[in-house]
Formats: structure tokens, C-alpha cells, sequence
């Protein structure tokens, strides 16, 4: 398989390291508009395979006529926030980016599945899906997959414990009106609820949507890359190896949760063919409720945008 990663800065790159260095392609193409800088990562991370023991070409290229017959492709490219700024503050700009990546895509690679990783997410996911004409499990999202990993890091925080044995849920867009269930969290099998008080819960709750803008904030300049590179690599991994792994994705919605049209974080089943299953879990009436107002935010940016 030929994977493609459009958009070379940090994300982008660390994300096409992490799927050469776990073998998920036979080639890794890195696309990005500035002169040199695809060609220049690409270059230095295939001069890394001696080392690491990874026979994947690394191909960095300001064209796309590199990534014909892609397998698979993963758009970081985009505006990153900055300090104060939301990722809704991005969209009209990433949108236009977005749009313009999406149609060079799929011209060359008409049977390509599609990762969306550029923010605002949920609704970048949707320009890719109105904008390719693909079938909607085709197209998909990274955020659910890092905003568990950040729920599960601030709970072994917490609690001095492995992350291994944490296993969570967490839905809804990738913004501040995320879903965390604690009630679906478990620790070594442990409901959390039977570890941590109420206030605690709630406090990891809220650091959780607010992890992007804490990191954003100790950089200054730029955003998280390690973990949400580490997400999409997790993603393609389960695409690549037909592994059918249960994770929160964006996925497009047809009625589950009582929810149409619409790109937002749900557990589904990925494999060769992309969000294979859409699992449609009981929530309690205040998730549920929660949910349908993260996912009434994303449709409302979703009215906005001209596509």
C-alpha cells in the first residue's frame, strides 16, 4: 500500500514517521506546498531507516502526482491554533485548504480512504466527505482517539497507575463541548467511579477538553503533534491490517444516538474498508443530551461554510 500525508509540519511529519517505522506501506508520500521542506523531512526520516529497520521509501514532494493510487490518505494540512484562538477560529481558512486538497486527492487516487486530521475536525471531515463524493465510511476522523488518550493520561495522572489499564470513552466533537463518559471508564476492570470522587472526575473532565489549549498555550507557537500523530497512526494501522479495533473516530452519522448528517465522535469499528460499524451505545439522559449539543455545534458550523 502507498500512504499519503498531505500537510509536512509537525503532525504531518511525525505521522508519516510513526507509519513508516511500524511498516503500514510499501511507500510514504509527504506533499506540502512549501518548497523543499517535504522533500528535506522525508529525506532525513528515510535516512533514519538503517536504523530503525524499516524498508519504506519516504518521498517528499510539493506535487501530487506522487500519490497516485494511494491507499490511504491522511490530511494534517491547515492553519494550526494558536494561543487564545479556538479551533472553530480556523475554519473558514482550513475549509478553503481542505477543499482544494480533497479534489487533487481524489482525481489520482478515486479508491483512496481518507483520515481527516486538520481542525475544526469534525467539520474539515465533512468538507472531505461532500467534497470527494465518497461514501461517508470512506471518510473519517482522527479526534476521538486523542481525546481518549488525553482522558486516559490525566486519569493515570491522577491515580499513579499504567495507562494500559485504563480503558475509556469519549465523544462528541473535537472541541471544548467534548463528551468524556466516566461511566464507561474502567481501570484494570475498576469502574472509575469507584476510584475517584465526583470533583476529581469532574477535573480530569474538564482538563480533557481543554488539553489541546493547555499544550497550545505552554508553546505559544504551534500545537500538539507526538499524540495526535501517535492517534492516526492507530487508525491506520486498523485500516492497513484489517484489525476490525473498536476506537472513537468521527464518524457520519445516519440516525444513531438520534442524530443525522453529521460528522461527530462515536465508537465504530475500523478496518479495510474504513468505519466498518457505527456502534450505537445507551447513554444516560444528561450524555445523551450532551452529546446532541456537541453534535448541534458542529452542524451549526456546518450551515456556515461555502463550499
Amino acid at each position: 500500500m502507498k500512504i499519503t500525508v498531505v500537510g509536512s509540519g509537525h503532525v504531518g511529519a511525525t505521522a508519516a514517521q510513526r507509519i513508516a517505522e511500524k511498516h503500514l506501506a510499501n511507500e510514504v508520500i509527504l506533499v506540502d506546498i512549501i518548497e523543499g521542506i517535504p522533500q528535506g523531512k522525508a529525506l532525513d526520516m528515510w535516512e533514519s531507516a538503517p536504523v530503525e529497520g524499516f524498508d519504506v521509501k519516504v518521498i517528499g514532494s510539493n506535487s501530487y502526482d506522487e500519490t497516485r493510487d494511494s491507499g490511504l490518505v491522511v490530511i494534517t494540512a491547515g492553519l494550526a491554533r494558536k494561543p487564545g484562538m479556538s479551533r472553530d477560529d480556523l475554519m473558514a481558512t482550513n475549509a478553503k485548504i481542505v477543499k482544494d486538497v480533497t479534489e487533487k486527492i481524489v482525481n489520482l487516487s478515486p479508491r483512496t480512504k481518507i483520515i481527516m486530521v486538520t481542525n475544526p475536525l469534525d467539520v474539515m471531515t465533512y468538507v472531505a466527505y461532500k467534497v470527494s463524493g465518497f461514501e461517508p465510511h470512506r471518510v473519517f476522523g482522527m479526534a476521538g482517539i486523542l481525546d481518549t488518550a488525553r482522558y486516559r493520561t490525566f486519569i493515570s495522572m491522577e491515580l499513579g497507575c499504567s495507562v494500559r489499564d485504563i480503558q475509556a470513552l469519549v465523544l462528541g466533537g473535537h472541541g471544548d463541548d467534548m463528551v468524556p463518559l466516566p461511566r464507561y471508564t474502567m481501570v484494570g476492570g475498576i469502574p472509575l467511579t469507584e476510584l475517584l470522587t465526583q470533583d476529581r472526575i469532574d477535573a480530569i473532565v474538564d482538563r480533557t477538553k481543554n488539553g489541546g489549549a493547555e499544550i497550545v498555550k505552554y508553546l505559544k507557537v504551534g500545537s500538539a503533534y507526538y499524540a495526535p500523530s501517535a492517534a492516526v497512526t492507530e487508525m491506520a494501522e486498523a485500516v492497513v491490517h484489517d484489525s476490525k479495533r473498536i476506537l472513537p473516530c468521527a464518524a457520519w452519522l445516519t440516525g444513531q444516538y438520534g442524530l443525522k448528517d453529521v460528522y461527530v465522535g462515536v465508537p465504530v469499528k475500523l478496518g479495510k474498508n474504513g468505519v466498518e460499524h457505527v456502534f450505537d451505545i445507551k447513554l444516560s439522559d444528561k450524555e445523551r443530551s450532551m452529546l446532541h449539543e456537541s453534535a448541534g455545534h458542529v452542524k451549526e458550523s456546518i450551515g456556515k461554510l461555502k463550499l
